[in-house]
């Protein structure tokens, strides 16, 4: 799989709820793992009846309506939003796949969530032998990653799908949720994500400054062209809920995801601030030629030392609310440093 494949298929109170308090993972703790499934099986039986996993009940999905167990013991997800999703709602998973470029889960994620799950396999491309292996009685993914593969996975067990990743964060938190059995948890984590986001907006200025300011997010991708992102992305709707302004560029972006383009033309990334990240090797992805060029030190944002570098696994591939926690922190503080 190539690079470009894999990418694209990839009044308040303020302070009164402070997401990294409610988000806290250890607060709130961890299902534990261990022992065999004992879920309804493939499909699931929707008898509504019994204790324990044995119960379920119905969840609608991508693929149609799937009964799952009421509470997953041991559940096996297979991409970045689910893996955040779990954590954030206090789950740890048996098994995760990881990104096709690094091994190991995104170190944004707190060790102690992560700690003892089992990597199996590449995002959009796990080992469905070691998937099984761990007995799991509920698979979390989307049908974008993996809905070729969904009559394998179903074959081991309920397996809910989302449509697709990225701009649906919010609505996938939710399916999550409600396979999960954790919608209290859940309802928890967006009232403090909603409480973070007006903190951050009054602390770079108010609604009103933070509309005036025009922010760019841009990708070097190694083996692709340049992004500019649009706004139909996680990291778009996160810049959204905050009110900051978005250059006209962002509006050409091909179906709102991103409008590519060549080191020649990395002036049309012109904005107040810039944000960048980098997939793969920097050196391939020209990172360091472009923003060593004239066109890039003539940007506003290079001009006033307003390009800020981040993590690209944070930024782009973390996909949910303890991510976003972290991107709220981070913006907050290179906008106000």
């Amino acid at each position: 799989m190539t690079a470009t494949t894999f990418l694209r298929r990839r009044g308040v109170a303020l302070g009164a709820l402070s997401l990294a308090g409610a988000l806290t993972l250890s607060a709130c703790g961890f299902s534990e793992s261990g022992g065999s499934a004992s879920g309804s099986g493939p499909g699931g039986s929707g008898s509504g009846s019994g204790s324990g996993s044995a119960r379920t009940h119905t969840v609608k999905t991508a693929m149609g309506d799937v009964d799952v167990p009421v509470h997953p013991k041991r559940v096996v997800v297979l991409d970045t939003g689910e893996l955040d999703s779990a954590l954030t709602l206090g789950v740890r998973p048996v098994g995760a796949t990881h990104s096709a470029s690094e091994d190991g889960f995104p170190s944004y994620l707190p060790a102690s969530g992560t700690k003892g799950i089992e990597e199996v396999g590449e995002i959009a491309n796990p080992d469905l032998e070691t998937v099984a292996s761990l007995k799991p009685d509920l698979i979390l993914t989307s049908k974008v990653r993996d809905g070729d593969r969904y009559e394998q996975l179903r074959a081991i067990a309920p397996t809910v799908m989302t449509e697709s990743t990225g701009t649906a964060w919010k609505e996938n938190f939710q399916l999550h949720a409600e396979a999960l059995g954790k919608q209290a948890e859940a309802k928890k984590a967006v009232a403090a994500y909603d409480a973070h986001v007006a903190k951050v907006t009054e602390a770079i200025g108010g609604p009103k400054k933070a509309a005036a300011t025009e922010v760019n997010f841009v990708r070097f991708v190694e083996g692709a062209d340049i992004r500019i992102y649009g706004k139909q992305n996680y990291i778009g709707s996160i810049l959204a809920d905050l009110g900051v302004g978005r250059p006209a560029i962002t509006d050409k972006a091909k179906d709102g995801f991103s409008y590519d383009v060549s080191p020649e033309k990395i002036d049309l990334a012109d904005a107040d601030v810039v944000f960048t990240s980098t997939y793969g090797d920097p050196a391939k992805a020209g990172t360091d030629r472009t923003i060593n060029s004239g066109l890039w030190k003539n940007l506003r944002a290079s001009k006033n030392g307003k390009v800020f570098k981040v993590d690209d696994r944070l930024w782009i591939a973390g996909i949910g609310y303890t991510a976003a926690d972290r991107i709220l922190d981070e913006f907050q503080a290179k906008m106000t440093g």
